[in-house]
């Protein structure tokens, strides 16, 4: 009895494993590699640096746009004026520092030398005066308190000429360096003011960032916008490639710049022209989403197919097989153009 119950055993065996070795047989015999995997969905969402209330949306869903296209803006009515006063604060920071440059004028010069001139002429009257009243002094006529108060009107003006002589050198010789040098930097201050209001400015409009198409308008005009809020989302068409997986026992026989085939459920019969651009270094599990006739616990790696799709009918999500002939050279280059 032992014996009979075995039997079965052994023979279940031994067809699993023709049937294994079968499988493996074709695997290594076969000139191309069949995977499935989707197109990759590759969106932005897309905000501005601000926060302030939306003013436009040009755009609807499902129209293309381009690069660097005007997609939507907000209120700029406080950006713009907080622009024209960085911009007046700019220009005048500017004058002080071309006048500092500039130097002293003529006209401030010859003020300087007249000042001098003039003290220098009450001072030799008021020495002259007291050079007087001393030699008075000893005949009586003149008191000392007198005498006292002229030699100190003297003193006086003497120092009043000196000081104006010394206002004269100093416009002759114009601004310091030093105050020069502080003028500039107060003017580099205010530049780096009026930039910043202009990046501000244009952080509340939005751009295209890529060519693509809206696929989902998320506020109108009227909302309320933070950075971290989405207006639009964008969806990315070119370039269109597959994400799909080979099993372990099949990734030494690509390499990248392999040509591929790519075809669809929704167009039966056409096949688009594809290449392998990048197969990813690391080993993951199949993902639940690929129909694959491999084990789904068994590893496999990623890899990135580049698709030819001119006439936009591989949509993004859209579920494919990838045919691989495996008669290819793997030293060609890693990518391909599209006719």
């Amino acid at each position: 009895m032992k014996k009979i119950i075995i039997v079965p055993f052994i023979l279940l065996a031994l067809v699993a494993a023709a049937v294994y070795y079968s499988q493996q047989q074709s695997v290594q015999q076969s000139d191309s590699l069949t995977l499935y995997g989707n197109v990759d969905i590759r969106e932005i969402q897309l905000s501005v640096n601000a926060s302030e209330h939306i003013a436009e949306v040009y755009v609807e869903e499902g129209d293309r746009v381009k690069k660097g296209q005007l997609l939507a803006r907000l209120h700029t009515e406080l950006l713009e004026a907080q622009l024209a006063e960085a911009q007046a604060k700019f220009l005048a920071q500017q004058q002080t520092l071309a006048k500092l440059k500039a130097g002293s004028r003529k006209e401030e010069i010859a003020r300087a030398r007249a000042e001098v001139a003039a003290t220098k002429a009450e001072a030799k009257m008021a020495r002259d005066s007291a050079r007087r009243l001393q030699k008075l002094l000893p005949k009586k006529q003149a008191s000392e308190d007198d005498v006292e108060s002229a030699l100190a009107k003297a003193d006086a003006a003497k120092a009043r000429a000196e000081a104006a002589e010394q206002s004269l050198a100093l416009v002759i010789a114009g601004p310091r360096i030093e105050d020069i040098a502080i003028a500039d930097a107060q003017l580099q201050a205010a530049k780096a003011q009026v930039a910043l209001a202009r990046q501000r400015l244009d952080d509340a409009r939005l751009y295209a960032p890529a060519d693509g198409v809206i696929r989902n308008r998320i506020l109108d005009p009227g909302d309320m916008v933070f950075p971290q809020s989405a207006i639009l989302t964008l969806a990315l068409l070119d370039p269109v490639w597959v994400r799909a997986y080979v099993p372990e026992t099949a990734l030494g026989k690509i390499a990248s710049g392999f040509k591929a085939g790519i075809m669809s459920d929704s167009f039966p019969g056409k096949q688009y022209e594809g290449w392998v651009g990048y197969i990813s270094p690391t080993a993951e599990f199949t993902p639940k989403n690929v129909q694959t006739p491999e084990l789904r616990t068994r590893l496999v790696y990623s890899i990135r197919v580049y698709a030819c799709n001119s006439q936009n009918e591989l949509r993004l999500g859209m579920p494919v097989t990838v045919t691989i002939p495996l008669q290819q050279s793997p030293g060609g280059a890693d990518t391909h153009g599209c006719p």
